[in-house]
């Protein structure tokens, strides 16, 4: 069943770069994903600037317009709310940080919510300043939930620190989320680990991390930020 998939949380959590990641295991398993950059409040790291690469592989891409360019603010298309609203298609959408980031899926929720599947899920990395605790956490959860209008389904655990990052640094996350997901009442959707993690994650604790809860996070894609 195709879907909606919608990428929020606060600045510098790695949303970009998970549904960026996401939508490419999408095509690489249904061949029919799109992603739709709805961040108009960075102008520094888009989606948008993954385009050629993502549609180099047959994925539909929507950029806000002017995105990319001098203009201050981008602007939001028509083509947007059309192809969100297209069950023939997974949609991946990738969204601007905290609440002021996420009014734009409040424009945006009556089509997500007619949608026969959508999914929200709030990216933390618990390295990240304003992120650190489970106080700043929950708040920053529940102000994001509240601007776009749409319940939050899942979390994406999102733990690293860039070229940094070993298996332990992700271990030592752990906590943090699985706090955040008690609290909520909302479920850790999946673990978004860079690629030289994954496979030892997996290997050495096959009780927390498998194929199906794993997103790689490859660096060809992080380096194009």
């Amino acid at each position: 069943m195709n879907g909606v998939y919608i990428f929020t949380g606060h600045y510098g959590s790695g949303k970009t770069e998970t549904a960026v990641n996401f939508a490419l295991r999408l095509h690489e398993l249904y061949g029919n994903a799109a992603l739709i950059d709805l961040d108009i409040v960075n102008p520094f790291f888009r989606s948008a600037d993954a385009r050629e690469m993502l549609e180099s592989k047959g994925i539909k891409v929507e950029i806000p317009l002017y995105a990319n360019t001098n203009v201050d603010i981008p602007a939001l298309t028509g083509a947007m709310g059309g192809l969100i609203g297209n069950e023939g298609y997974n949609v991946v959408l990738d969204i601007g940080g905290d609440d002021l980031g996420a009014k734009a899926v409040g424009r945006y929720s009556d089509d997500i919510l007619s949608r026969s599947r959508y999914e929200q899920y709030f990216v933390i990395n618990p390295n990240r300043p304003f992120t650190k605790t489970i106080e700043l956490a929950s708040r920053i959860f529940d102000e994001i939930q509240s601007a776009a209008l749409i319940p939050c389904t899942g979390i994406v655990a999102n733990t690293n620190l860039l070229d940094d990052t070993t298996p332990e640094t992700v271990m030592r996350g752990l906590g943090l989320v699985n706090e955040l997901s008690r609290l909520k009442g909302v479920p850790v959707a999946y673990h978004a680990v860079t690629a030289a993690c994954a496979d030892a994650l997996i290997s050495e604790h096959p009780d927390i991390f498998n194929d199906d809860n794993v997103i790689r996070i490859e660096r060809t894609v992080r380096r194009l930020f």
